[in-house]
């Protein structure tokens, strides 16, 4: 696996829906316009609007933390105004630095080492 993937899993105040949906969209904005190693950012709420899931790529470790750089102080408002109960879930090989990035922001993470797919073989 030559990138990195994330999936966050957060709750949705209630209430707070339709802030959190103009939230996410300014998030969306300042990735859009200033990341450089984004792959996949994507943004799904639950059909009864209490929870959201965003999965994510990057080209490296390193387009996440620039991603987070940019999207710091709109997340933020995010987490203090709309959403709470934040987890992460990487896919891939995690630094140590990631692993407190995650137990700072998001209350730690699990990790999945890549197994098996398509483009390689099953180890066994």
């Amino acid at each position: 696996m030559s990138h990195l993937e994330l999936h966050a899993h957060l709750k949705i105040r209630p209430g707070k829906l339709e802030g959190f949906r103009a939230q996410a969209a300014e998030i969306m904005r300042v990735a859009h316009e200033q990341d450089t190693k984004t792959l996949r950012y994507d943004w799904f709420i639950s059909e009864d609007g209490t929870e959201c899931e965003v999965h994510e790529a990057y080209v490296s470790e390193e387009g996440l933390f620039e991603h987070n750089m940019h999207i710091m102080d709109a997340r933020a408002i995010l987490f203090r105004d709309y959403a709470y109960d934040h987890r992460m879930t990487a896919f891939g090989e995690v630094s140590r630095e990631l692993r407190e990035l995650a137990a700072k922001h998001a209350g730690g993470m699990a990790v999945y080492s890549f197994f098996q797919g398509f483009e390689a073989t099953a180890t066994v």
